[in-house]
């Protein structure tokens, strides 16, 4: 799509690069914070900021800002407007009943996934995922599914526009180590997780096609550690993972 600079809004973008900053990992942020993750100044993020406030947006203690309840209002209708939740739900639903474990979908969104649905059977995270949470593809059994369905370099493009973080001891964080794991991905024709994401947490995913054979989302579960290798995770649930995937393919145009 091809559109004029003079039919931009230049504030509307900043607004909205203010609003990305806030993640489930930072809540809670200052001027000098929101300006840095946006890549902004710091006075058109207090703008920004102070605007989102007036208008119900976001709450401000006088140091720190953070988003209110309203905010998912901008989020909420893009996600009642789209096919793929309503579809998947019933599914989603099924399966986390069948497997007793929770269960979701996410697409991909530049460098991060976005949960689409999900049924929950018990909190396996120390944050509360719901339809909207975002997390970092590299690291997720969700996004490597969908990182292992772009071309290598577009891939690679993703996994160098943010910061590969460790965010625990098990967690590959080389771009290196991220694309030898994808390779694998593609061979077997899903993605497995152990505690890379977060202490005590795994997770089997697969993806999720169109009648076309295009990846338009992945499916997972997530489930506590356990005695259990991951192999006999694996064994476990990717059989009821790939049987929805296939059902879904059926539907989903």
């Amino acid at each position: 799509m091809n559109v004029k600079q003079s039919d931009m809004m230049g504030g509307l973008a900043k607004g909205l690069r203010v609003i990305e900053a806030f993640t489930a990992e930072t809540p809670r942020l200052s001027i000098s914070e929101a300006a840095e993750i946006s890549g902004l100044d710091r006075a058109t993020t207090r703008r920004c900021l102070l605007t989102l406030a007036e208008h119900g947006y976001c709450a401000y203690d006088g140091k720190f800002f953070t988003v209110t309840p309203r905010v998912l209002r901008l989020g909420t209708g893009c996600l009642a407007s789209m096919p793929l939740p309503r579809i998947v739900q019933p599914w989603l639903d099924q399966l986390s009943e069948q497997i007793g474990q929770s269960t979701s979908v996410a697409i991909l969104d530049g460098a991060e996934i976005v949960y689409v649905a999900r049924a929950a059977q018990r909190k396996v995270m120390s944050i509360a995922l719901m339809p909207g949470s975002r997390l970092p593809a590299y690291c997720t059994s969700l996004g490597r599914v969908m990182l292992a369905a772009l071309p290598e370099t577009q891939a690679i493009e993703l996994l160098n526009s943010h910061p590969l973080q460790a965010r625990t001891a098990h967690t590959l964080h080389t771009i290196d180590d991220v694309l030898k794991e994808l390779a694998l991905v593609r061979t077997h024709g899903y993605a497995a997780v152990d505690q890379e994401v977060e202490q005590g947490l795994r997770s089997v995913a697969v993806p999720v096609k169109n009648a076309r054979g295009v990846v338009v989302a992945a499916l997972n579960t997530g489930l506590a550690v356990s005695s259990a290798p991951m192999a006999s995770v694996i064994e476990t649930y990717l059989p009821s993972l790939q049987q929805v995937s296939r059902e879904l393919r059926g539907v989903l145009s």
